[in-house]
C-alpha cells in the first residue's frame, strides 16, 4: 500500500522559515567566534554550537528540497568577514551562546507544538535536546569560571500562605507603600536586566563595525534603549534591597573593521527585538503588582516603534525576507477576469 503525502501545514512551512533565517544567521556569528576563541574552555562550547546549526541547515536544506520549497536566501559567507579582527571577548562569546541557547529552548519548544508530521515533531525534538545540552554545558563552563549572573538568592518560605488583601496588586499610586517584590517578579526582572545587557554590547561592536551612517545610528538608538530599561528595572531592584546583575568582561575590541554585513545586523536586531518583546509579555503577565504590568507594557511599545524602525530601514535597502505566505486569490480572480 502507498502511504500518502503528508503535506506541509501552514505552521510547519512557518517554523521551518524562521529556523533557516535564525541557524543562517547564527551560523555567521558562531563562526567569527570561533576564528578568534582563545580560551581552551569556551572554544569546545562554540565548536558544538557551531556543529548545531550546521547540522539543523543540512536537514533544512533536504527538507526544503523534498517539498519544492523555495531556498530562503537567509545568510552566508558573503555576510560575514573571517578575516576580520576579534570583535567581542571570550566571556561575552561565552555569555552569548548560553543566553541564545535560552532563546532557542523557547522557540524550539513553540515549533514542537505547532508541527504534527512526524518527521518535523522528531527534528525539532532533537534541536530542543541540543539546545538544552548547549545551555546546560555552557552553564557549567560559566560556573566554573565564575562569569555566571546568579539570580538573588533569597530565604526559602517557612508556611503557605495566601493573598488577602487587594493592595497585593497594587503599585501605581506614588505616595503609596509598595509592597515587596515577590520570587517570580524578581526573576523577571533579574533575567531583563541581562538580556538587556547584552543588547548593549552588541549594539556597540555593531555599531564601531558597520560602515553605513544610518546603522550606526540605529544601533546607537538601540544601546540607548536598552540602557534605559536596565536603569528603571535596576532601580526597581534596589528600593526592594536586591543588587542588580552584574556580568563580567563582556567587552567589545576597539576594531572599526566591518564583520558583518549591514543586513545581517539589522536581521539580529530585529531577531533581539522579538525576543525582548515576548520577554516583556510574558514578565508583565507573571507579575501581579499593577506597576510592573505597567512598565513592561510602555517599554514594549518602546522596543515594538524601534522594530518598525528596523524593518523600514531593511525593507528600504530590501533586505527584509518576506515569509511564506498565502495566495490573494481576490487579486487572482482580478487578474484572470482581465485577459
Amino acid at each position: 500500500m502507498v502511504q500518502e503525502k503528508i503535506h506541509l501545514t501552514a505552521a510547519e512551512i512557518g517554523c521551518l522559515w524562521t529556523t533557516y533565517l535564525n541557524d543562517t544567521m547564527s551560523k555567521c556569528i558562531l563562526s567569527h567566534m570561533f576564528i578568534h576563541i582563545q580560551d581552551p574552555d569556551v572554544k569546545p562550547i562554540i565548536e558544538f554550537a557551531h556543529k548545531i546549526v550546521c547540522e539543523h541547515i543540512d536537514f533544512l536544506k533536504t527538507v526544503f528540497e523534498k517539498e519544492q520549497y523555495a531556498l530562503p536566501t537567509g545568510f552566508s559567507d558573503q555576510d560575514v568577514q573571517h578575516d576580520a579582527p576579534w570583535l567581542f571577548s571570550d566571556t561575552f562569546c561565552l555569555t552569548y551562546v548560553n543566553q541564545m541557547a535560552k532563546v532557542g529552548m523557547l522557540s524550539y519548544s513553540g515549533f514542537l507544538a505547532m508541527s504534527a508530521r512526524d518527521d518535523l515533531r522528531t527534528y525539532f525534538t532533537t534541536c530542543l535536546s541540543e539546545t538544552s545540552t548547549l545551555y546546560n554545558r555552557s552553564t557549567e563552563i560559566a560556573l566554573n569560571k565564575g562569569v555566571f549572573a546568579r539570580h538573588p538568592y533569597m530565604e526559602v518560605p517557612k508556611q503557605v500562605d495566601f493573598i488577602d488583601d487587594k493592595n497585593y496588586f497594587s503599585g501605581l499610586n506614588p505616595f503609596g507603600n509598595k509592597r515587596p517584590l515577590n520570587a517570580i517578579e524578581i526573576s523577571h526582572l533579574y533575567m531583563n536586566i541581562l538580556t538587556n545587557m547584552i543588547g548593549i554590547k552588541l549594539c556597540l561592536g555593531f555599531a564601531q563595525t558597520s560602515p553605513t551612517k544610518e546603522i550606526q545610528q540605529y544601533m546607537i538608538r538601540g544601546r540607548d534603549i536598552s540602557n534605559k530599561h536596565v536603569k528603571i528595572f535596576t532601580e526597581t531592584l534596589l528600593t526592594n534591597n536586591i543588587e542588580a546583575p552584574q556580568l563580567p568582561d563582556l567587552s567589545v575590541s576597539s576594531s572599526t573593521t566591518q564583520t558583518f554585513s549591514d543586513k545581517l545586523l539589522m536581521f539580529h536586531m530585529s531577531f533581539l527585538s522579538a525576543a525582548g518583546m515576548g520577554n516583556y509579555a510574558t514578565a508583565a503577565a507573571a507579575s501581579q503588582r499593577s506597576d510592573l504590568g505597567v512598565n513592561y507594557e510602555r517599554l514594549s511599545l518602546e522596543i515594538g516603534q524601534y522594530a518598525k524602525s528596523g524593518a523600514d530601514i531593511m525593507i528600504k535597502h530590501n533586505w527584509l525576507e518576506q515569509p511564506p505566505g498565502t495566495i490573494d486569490r481576490e487579486e487572482l480572480a482580478k487578474n484572470k477576469g482581465s485577459k
